[in-house]
């Protein structure tokens, strides 16, 4: 299993994640910042525990994110 966080005030809308990642991401129409899929917002912090086979995409995801507020770690 793996956690994403993802500090979704600080999203500036580049998209490049859901580009990347389709499947665990999407742009809000209401303000133009990236949604993840299933996350659980806990004080501005957005978290979705989900299975290995999504690490790759979100890593990169992450890594592609300009103002780095993805973070990707494994989990028992």
């Amino acid at each position: 299993m793996i956690r994403i966080t993802h500090q979704r005030e600080k999203c500036i809308g580049c998209n490049y994640c859901v580009e990347i990642a389709y499947d665990r991401w999407r742009m809000s129409k209401k303000d133009g910042k990236c949604t993840l899929i299933e996350g659980k917002n806990k004080k501005g912090f957005y978290t979705a525990v989900v299975g290995d086979d999504e690490y790759i995409a979100n890593v990169n995801a992450a890594k592609a994110c300009p103002v780095k507020i993805i973070k990707v770690e494994k989990v028992k």
